[in-house]
């Protein structure tokens, strides 16, 4: 895990690489690589690679990055892992292949020299970088599937930047600060900054799971190399049905396989362990894939001990039982708020729904942990959240009322003009169902949102407010997740789950805050080839598909595990931050007065948008 930067002024009129910026970038992303760092420049001046390294696979300095190939045709700079590069490599060296290092980085130079952009959909892992090949004098940029690791793009005057964070090409000082309305306005509805747009207009992400070239005329338009909702659709049409006992297996060997490869690493590994049945069954199926010196770690709020929202007690009974390491790491009001302004200072975009993962980063770190693995993904995966039920049933009882003539916009007025606006007790989205619910992205979006089109002139302004709209297209962005549409109610709750909710904020947030305290977090749930074995076994699944996941290890789980409500992970904020010292009162700081105050006390830019 690491950081990334490059820079190409692949106009010749752009001049050389001002070395001075690279480094600045590489440089402003120091956390997420403590252990080494290194730049290479062209001979001709014109293209620059650097990097912060986070030492996980071969330590030692001949893994060091930027590396070069061994003929000096191509060099990398990569953030990730790749889980299965030992397998890779075996099938390169029977092609004739050579190494010098044991490093993925190296697997990735002969691979491409291989395969060319042919290998992305071999790549078991996560994984973010930029390649440039000499003799064809252009720079490949690459992202993995679900957009685990970040990779943006600033184009401007000629010259290409690229880097694992917005504010590293921002620090640079060749990247235009002017705010983007759509991002804005995407983070005021969505509670996230919605890819591949940023906060900056300047800057974009590169989408998840695609490839882009950087040549002699800029960025080339983005060419996906495998998508989860076409991965979704091949499945439907090619699924056969199968018994629940052969479900079961097929799911085991799905689960257990992906552990196993994301325990790959020449340091120790981790759990964050909660009391719910994602986090113990990647810990027992850890267990069974053979790793045998594992470090769990749970984080506990001194305000929530002695309720039963406290999941340090049941976690510290499934350590037990599986026999770890555990510590349990309680954090106070006062060592929050300590913490606080580092948080806000980390956080690369806005979002409304990252301090946990923050926390639970710090917490590993205190631990003297450098990778953990997350059972993030086991909600978008297999359904844990009302979303799978509550959409589906929206657009069933909206689908032909919504169709009628008239009728959604004028029962929208007239409940905006019967609703208190500022209500705490009645939303308004009530009366906007069969405005957006006949659909499956208007439906998700009314359920997801944060705050509403309509509200936005008053929080932007009412020319940022249309602008960023009719730019940002946020039912456009929502129907490209059902694109190709996999046409089962619960496999496009999958695709809208997985590729707006859990790769927007989840995953970039656990970036971010894991990086902030150079801890390498990997998801086991969340991966490209999981999902090509899980997708026709959820084709023909029915009832409660998490269950598949908790009786994946062999034995089951701790009987308390079953037992235990599903409460989620959170961070008594409300509580300690936002009621007390740091300002605001009650349910005036739900996810809108919290989107609210970040986005003004720290993103929003000295004389508006």
């Amino acid at each position: 895990m690491c950081g990334i930067a490059g820079i190409f002024a692949f106009d010749p009129r752009a001049g050389q690489v001002d070395r001075e910026e690279l480094l600045t970038i590489r440089d402003a992303m120091s956390p997420r690589g403590p252990d080494g760092f290194g730049e290479w420049i062209s001979g001709d001046g014109r293209v620059g690679l650097a990097h912060r390294r986070l030492s996980i696979i071969d330590l030692s300095d001949a893994a060091a990055q930027p590396m070069l190939a061994s003929d000096g045709d191509r060099v990398i700079a990569f953030n990730g892992e790749i889980y299965n590069f030992r397998d890779l490599r075996r099938g390169l060296e029977a092609e004739g292949h050579r190494f010098r290092t044991t490093s993925d980085t190296e697997v990735l130079l002969e691979l491409y020299k291989a395969r060319g952009t042919g290998m992305l959909a071999q790549l078991r892992g996560m994984f973010a970088f930029a390649l440039w090949d000499g003799p064809n004098r252009r720079m490949l940029l690459a992202r993995d599937l679900y957009g685990i690791k970040p990779l943006y793009i600033a184009e401007d005057r000629g010259t290409v930047r690229v880097a694992s964070q917005v504010k590293a090409l921002l620090a640079g000082g060749g990247v235009p600060r002017r705010q983007d309305t759509a991002g804005v306005a995407g983070f005021f509805l969505r509670g996230y900054v919605p890819e591949p747009f940023t906060l900056y207009r300047a800057v974009r992400s590169l989408p998840a799971g695609s490839f882009a070239w950087v040549g002699e005329r800029g960025v080339s338009e983005p060419q996906p190399f495998a998508s989860v909702p076409q991965i979704l659709a091949d499945a439907v049409e090619h699924a056969t049905p199968m018994s629940d006992e052969e479900l079961q297996a097929g799911f085991r060997h799905a689960f257990l396989e992906s552990v196993r490869y994301h325990l790959v690493a020449d340091v120790r590994v981790g759990v964050f362990l909660s009391s719910g049945r994602d986090s113990t069954s990647t810990l027992a199926l850890a267990r069974e894939a053979g790793a045998t010196d594992l470090k769990t770690v749970t984080l506990s709020f001194a305000n929530y001990q002695g309720t039963h929202r406290d999941e340090a007690p049941l976690a510290e009974e499934v350590a037990r039982h599986y026999h770890t390491d555990h510590s349990t790491v309680t954090i106070s009001k006062e060592q929050f708020l300590v913490e606080f302004d580092r948080i806000i200072e980390a956080m690369d975009q806005p979002t409304t729904d990252a301090i946990n993962s923050y926390l639970v980063s710090w917490a590993a770190a205190q631990c003297g942990l450098k990778v953990a693995l997350s059972g993030t993904g086991g909600d978008e995966l297999l359904g844990g959240y009302g979303t799978y039920r509550k959409v589906p049933l929206m657009v069933k009882y909206s689908r032909l009322p919504s169709k009628v003539p008239l009728l959604p916009e004028a029962l929208h007025r007239a409940y905006l003009a019967l609703t208190p606006k500022r209500s705490t007790h009645i939303s308004q989205k009530h009366g906007a169902v069969l405005k957006y619910g006949g659909t499956y992205a208007g439906a998700y979006f009314l359920k997801r949102a944060v705050f509403m089109p309509w509200d936005l002139p008053e929080i932007m302004g009412a020319d940022a407010a249309r602008d960023g709209l009719e730019r940002l297209d946020m039912n456009g962005l929502i129907e490209q997740a059902l694109s190709p549409d996999p046409t089962q109610p619960f496999l496009r709750m999958v695709a809208l789950e997985s590729c707006l909710y859990m790769r927007d904020q989840l995953l970039r947030d656990i970036d971010w805050a894991s990086m902030a305290h150079s801890i390498e977090v990997r998801v086991p749930l969340v991966e490209h080839h999981l999902l090509r074995e899980a997708a026709p076994l959820l084709v023909h699944s029915r009832g409660n598909r998490k269950l598949y996941l908790a009786r994946s290890p062999t034995g089951g789980l701790p009987p308390a595990v079953y037992t235990r409500g599903k409460t989620g992970f959170s961070v008594p904020v409300r509580e300690w931050m936002l009621g007390g010292e740091r300002g605001g009162k009650g349910k005036e700081f739900g996810r809108r007065g919290w989107a609210r105050h970040l986005y003004n006390t720290a993103f929003r830019p000295e004389g508006g948008i």
